[in-house]
């Protein structure tokens, strides 16, 4: 099998250093106390054991029945109730540290649950592309539905954000050729051939499966190197809620943990309609549910490697759609990503989002609520934070470029602070010669700290405004020559992956 598909820039793999994206590391703000945290624990195990778990797949249950959970009747379903005893048994399994590789090694993610060092990436499966245009001083703005030349394109962008770390496919392929029979394989590899950087996204038909896996191994170098380093993951919502397993998303969950690839456990109550408006029992319920997916992906493969997926969301009440720029919802993340600590797995969490439908100073309000706040918890792995408008319907090139603006902000303000005695002398120091000068000021200071080391102004500067200085920004990015796969692993990927459209490798 070819090699790897590697970058600029790739690290010697010998090295027992390996490098990664950085991300920030943080000091994680504490919402809740240890009393809080045992609580919810304790409340969320007893949801399990009554009322349980509604199944709708008959695999799921039989797994669960053979781990001494109760299986009972229901209406069209099975009750499952899962003693405390599982769940500790399955906690102790899943490993609390986990790798996602990528085509560059050097954009590895190395996701440990005892060290808060965040991420940012995209997401989710968008049916709108929003484009901005300049005829005039007043843009317009043109909704398109996506398609494999649009998440081409969003991906080749999302490759040349400094802040982006991760890619979740953000746009929905909608073109005539696509079925639910080729999208999976389009979907990975469009993405795959436009970005160095990890690559995920959900499944759509489990008769995909395997052929996903076989070109992430072809991308990867392997079936060896895949496993050390899967450069693909999956993301499952495996539970409706309220504590319901769904079928199909289900037998997906357990056939992704038999093939030990990396995989999300999801689940996205909504507070006031799917699940209870109050802190406290929106965090209890939305921890019991992915308590319950981690207990079945662990049944089906001990040691298989997952991440705590908190989506936990509020119901707009006079609409009933979802709502993320709320003080609710940054309360209820910080508290999940607490608990995905205090169980030691790494945690999926989101931040980012804009109920707005347009750019402007309302998507930028509602974005920085949720970035100034859950970042601060601590989760590894934070997704729905670059270009996502109108909730999560719309992705904007345009919003994507000043998102990443606004997150290397806020990565400056929440990193730790540089403050140790090794730095004494220097402080010292410098007011001393500073003190002794004549003109009294530190901008004269030589050397002067370097551009990182500072707080920047908002780069993104034009007489139009930021919203044009995106636009501009974006032509010059789309400009840029892509880091496509090599020739001949594009060859082995025709060769070895069924139902490929030539416009996923063009």
């Amino acid at each position: 099998m070819s090699s790897s598909a590697t970058c600029p820039g790739d690290v010697d793999s010998s090295s027992n250093t390996k490098a990664q994206r950085e991300g920030v590391l943080v000091a994680p703000q504490q919402r809740l106390d240890g009393d809080q945290i045992r609580l919810i624990d304790g409340l969320s195990r007893e949801m399990l054991e009554d009322p349980g778990v509604l199944c709708y797949n008959k695999a799921a249950a039989e797994i669960f029945s053979k781990a001494d959970a109760t299986v009972e009747p229901a209406d069209g379903c099975v009750r499952i109730k899962i003693p405390s005893s599982v769940i500790d048994t399955t906690l102790g399994t899943a490993p609390s540290r986990i790798v996602l590789g990528a085509r560059c090694p050097e954009n590895r993610l190395i996701l440990d649950a005892l060290e808060p060092r965040v991420r940012f990436g995209s997401g989710a499966e968008t049916n709108f592309w929003l484009d901005v245009q300049f005829d005039g001083p007043v843009p317009r703005f043109v909704r398109e539905a996506g398609s494999i030349e649009r998440l081409r394109q969003s991906a080749h962008l999302c490759d040349q954000l400094e802040q982006l770390d991760f890619f979740i496919r953000n746009v929905n392929i909608q073109d005539a050729e696509i079925t639910e029979a080729n999208k999976d394989v389009n979907q990975f590899t469009t993405s795959l051939n436009n970005i160095t950087k990890h690559v995920q996204a959900g499944l759509t038909s489990l008769d995909a499966l395997d052929d996903v896996v076989r070109l992430g191994q072809i991308v990867a170098g392997g079936p060896e190197a895949f496993s050390e380093e899967p450069v693909i993951s999956f993301i499952t919502c495996v539970i409706k809620s309220p504590l319901q397993f769904v079928d199909d998303t289900t037998e997906k969950l357990i056939e992704i943990a038999k093939r030990r690839v990396p995989v999300v456990i999801s689940s996205c109550p909504m507070g006031g309609a799917t699940g209870p408006f109050d802190e406290f029992g929106m965090v209890a319920q939305i921890n019991a549910e992915l308590l319950a997916g981690i207990a079945l992906q662990q049944l089906a493969s001990p040691g298989a490697p997952v991440l705590y997926g908190a989506v936990p969301v509020r119901t707009r009440l006079d609409n009933l759609n979802d709502m993320y720029a709320a003080a609710e919802f940054v309360q209820y993340n910080v508290d999940c990503a607490q608990m995905a600590r205090f169980y030691e797995l790494p945690c999926y969490s989101t931040a980012g989002v804009g109920d707005a439908s347009v750019p402007g100073v309302q998507a930028t309000i509602e974005k920085m609520l949720t970035l100034t706040g859950v970042p601060q918890a601590g989760a590894q792995y934070i997704h729905y934070a670059f270009g996502l408008l109108e909730r999560t319907n719309v992705f904007c090139p345009e919003q994507a470029i000043l998102d990443d603006v606004q997150i290397d902000l806020i990565k400056r303000t929440i990193a730790p602070p540089a403050i140790d005695t090794s730095g004494r002398e220097s402080v010292l120091s410098l007011v001393r010669e500073i003190m002794d000068s004549s003109h009294k000021t530190y901008m004269y200071h030589i050397p002067l700290p370097s551009r990182d080391a500072v707080y920047a102004r908002f780069p993104l500067e034009d007489e139009q405004g930021a919203l044009h200085a995106a636009h501009l920004r974006r032509q010059e990015l789309a400009a840029t020559p892509r880091q496509t796969l090599p020739s001949e692993i594009q060859d082995e990927i025709r060769r070895h992956v069924p139902n490929l459209l030539d416009k996923a490798l063009a």
